[in-house]
Order: structure tokens, then C-alpha cells, then sequence
């Protein structure tokens, strides 16, 4: 016999659940003895079972909307990598900090002559270090003054510039022809050409008080150890030559043009060229030499300065050329190289002896930063660099 038995009330108030559709009468399965049986496939009226198209369309919304959730996750981290290598490759420029003096007179001077600085002529800029020494910008100074002074005290400047390999060709007589019409005009001027070929320097024509020595030198086979030991050829050089004919010694990278006046107001005891890239930067992106190992090792500085134009008196010169060398050579005896070579050292130097006196940017900028605001005048340029043509392996 078949267990179930259906009634007729049962049958009457299944159908009355859905009014005017056809289903037959074994919605409600009542066994003639209670045995447990399964679930009906269709579930009583208040049964939570969620149909299949129901639960289809919930767990397509689902995952719609953890499809969004990592579209945005993948969004903000790609604008967020992005903009950090924007502000490596295209830093915020951070404005200079102002000369706290209230006159040229509270400066440590050089000279006498540097009381008539100006240093409220440039408000956009600092003109002075926390040390007091004077930052040169244009504006601050009258020219007339300062060649009549130094004029009238002696100043005779020594200029040095290694024109090695490929260099000579490139830049040498652009580099000689531009000082001839805006270097230290009016002052007796030695030229210390150092190079491997002598031959091959060009033959400018120089006016009266100004002279030409040309001083060959090995080359070294890579262009790290030639930037390098210039240091040592500079610092003989002084102390066998330079000293008995001139008060004062710049040092100067042969790839650069002289375009405007670099007159007698660069003249001091230690003379220091803020570099161009870095003196809008916070301090933490100087590309000091941050290797405990090497002798050039600093954390922090005060400016970071750029080795192609150093300069002062020939003692300050003297002393510093030296101090790099030896540092040099210990790191070369613990088979350590500095991050920026001769630049490192220099910055090391500099920071443990304050320079008296620090050249703006103007006395070295490179024209591919492009527009700054404060840069009114340029007057030495750095030329194209050429550095896989003509740098030694």
C-alpha cells in the first residue's frame, strides 16, 4: 500500500495559496504514520530556501562589487606610485632661507670692501650663511668698488682648468675664449692649462697682464682617477709655481662658457659655488657620500657645492687641494671610492672649514633646468655634456 495519504483539506488550502494556477494536490505531504522524510522540493509558505535564479542574481552583485573594490584599490596605488617617482625625477622646490644680518658690516668679511654689500638687494634669495659670509647674487654689489679695491690692493688671480683626452678638443677654446672677455677683467691673469697634449692647445691671443702656462700631465685611464688627481696637480702646482705670482687661485671643469661678468666680488679667502641642481632642495637630497667607510662621509652639511669652480686665496686653495688628496688616497687604500668622487671631498672639506665666502648659482648654471625666477643673470654656463664620447672608460 502507498504510506501517504492526502486529504482534502490539505489539498484545498495548498491551492488556495496561489490562487488561479493549476498545481496538483501533493504540496502537503502528510504521511499516514509521522517518518521523518526530506525537505519538499517546493518549501511551505514562510520557508527561507532561496531559489536558484534568486541566489544566482545576489552572488553576481557580489562579486560586481568586489570587482570595484579592487579597481579602486588598484587605482590609488598606482597614483600613489606615481606620484612618488614624480617627486624623485621632479622634486618640490623649497625656498632658500633669508640672511638674518642687518648690514653688510655684521658679515666675517674678507675685505673691507665687502661692508657695501648689499644684502637686503635680494629678498628672494639668502645673501648670507649662518656662519656670515656672503652669498653673491646680482644686485648686491658695485662692481666699480670692487675692481678699484682689489685693483688698488694687487689681486692677481691664477685660473686652472684640465683640458684632458677628447676634452680639449671639445671645450678648450670655448672655455679660453669666453674668460678673455668676462673673467676678472682688469686684473693680472695666469692661465694653468694641464693636459696630455701641449700641442694641441689653441692659441689665443691674450692682452697685457694676462699669460698663459701650458703643463702636461699624465692621463689616467679612467676619467674618475683623472677628476680625482687633479687635487695633487693643483696643490703642486701652488706651492711650486702659483704662490710666487698670484694672491688668489680659481679652479674651474674646462666644459662650461663664461657669459657674463665673474669679476673681483668672487674674490675671498675660501671661495665655495652653490651647485645649481640642489640649492632649492631640502637638505636630506644632497647627494652627500653617505658611506661610513669612505673619508668624504657626512650625513648632513650646510650647502651642497658643486667642484667645478672652487676657488680663494692660494694658502686656502693650497690647503684644501691637499686634504682631498690624502682623503683620496686612504679611500683608495681601503678599496673605497667616494660617491662623487672629488665633489665628495670637497663637500667634506668645506663643511668642517666654512668657506668665507659662497657664489650663487649664477656663477654655474646649467640652462637645461630651464627658467628659475631668481637666476637674473648667467655667468658661466655649463656646455652639452658629452660624457659617453668623451669620458675614458
Amino acid at each position: 500500500m502507498f504510506p501517504y495519504q492526502f486529504s482534502q483539506t490539505q489539498t484545498n488550502k495548498t491551492a488556495g495559496m496561489d490562487e488561479g494556477v493549476h498545481r496538483p494536490s501533493p504540496s502537503a505531504w502528510e504521511p499516514k504514520h509521522r517518518l521523518s522524510v526530506p525537505t519538499p522540493l517546493c518549501p511551505r509558505k514562510g520557508t527561507s530556501l532561496v531559489p536558484p535564479a534568486i541566489f544566482f542574481y545576489g552572488t553576481h552583485r557580489y562579486f560586481q562589487k568586489m570587482k570595484c573594490v579592487l579597481k579602486c584599490v588598484i587605482c590609488f596605488s598606482t597614483a600613489f606610485c606615481v606620484l612618488y617617482f614624480i617627486s624623485r625625477l621632479f622634486p618640490v622646490l623649497k625656498p632658500m632661507e633669508k640672511c638674518h644680518l642687518a648690514s653688510a658690516k655684521m658679515l666675517t668679511l674678507d675685505n673691507s670692501v665687502d661692508e657695501s654689500l648689499n644684502l637686503g638687494a635680494r629678498l628672494d634669495v639668502q645673501t648670507c650663511t649662518p656662519w656670515r659670509a656672503p652669498i653673491i647674487w646680482d644686485g648686491m654689489f658695485n662692481s666699480e668698488i670692487w675692481d678699484q679695491r682689489h685693483q688698488t690692493e694687487g689681486a692677481s688671480v691664477a685660473l686652472t682648468v684640465f683640458a684632458v683626452g677628447r676634452y680639449l678638443d671639445a671645450y678648450l677654446w670655448d672655455f679660453l675664449n669666453s674668460s678673455e672677455h668676462y673673467f676678472m677683467l682688469g686684473l693680472p691673469v695666469i692661465y694653468y692649462v694641464f693636459t696630455d697634449m701641449p700641442q694641441k692647445v689653441p692659441d689665443i691671443k691674450l692682452p697685457h697682464l694676462r699669460t698663459m702656462r701650458i703643463i702636461n700631465v699624465k692621463r689616467h685611464s679612467r676619467w674618475q682617477d683623472i677628476s680625482m688627481m687633479r687635487m695633487k696637480t693643483i696643490a703642486d702646482t701652488i706651492e711650486s709655481d702659483i704662490r710666487h705670482h698670484s694672491t688668489h687661485v680659481f679652479c674651474f671643469d674646462v666644459d662650461q662658457v663664461f657669459t657674463g661678468r665673474f669679476g673681483s666680488e668672487a674674490l675671498g679667502d675660501s671661495v665655495a659655488l652653490l651647485h645649481a641642481y640642489f640649492y632649492h632642495l631640502p637638505k636630506e637630497r644632497f647627494t652627500y657620500d653617505r658611506n661610513p667607510k669612505s673619508k668624504a662621509y657626512m650625513e648632513t652639511g650646510d650647502f651642497y657645492y658643486h667642484a667645478a669652480v672652487f676657488g680663494g686665496s692660494w694658502k686656502s686653495v693650497k690647503a684644501l687641494t691637499e686634504a682631498c688628496y690624502q682623503s683620496i688616497m686612504e679611500d683608495k687604500k681601503n678599496n673605497v671610492e667616494a660617491l662623487w668622487h672629488d665633489e665628495s671631498h670637497l663637500n667634506k672639506y668645506l663643511w668642517l672649514h666654512k668657506p668665507s665666502r659662497v657664489l650663487s648659482p649664477e656663477y654655474g648654471w646649467d640652462p637645461s633646468i630651464g627658467y628659475m625666477n631668481d637666476i637674473q643673470v648667467t655667468r658661466l654656463l655649463w656646455a652639452p655634456k658629452q660624457y659617453e664620447k668623451l669620458r675614458v672608460p
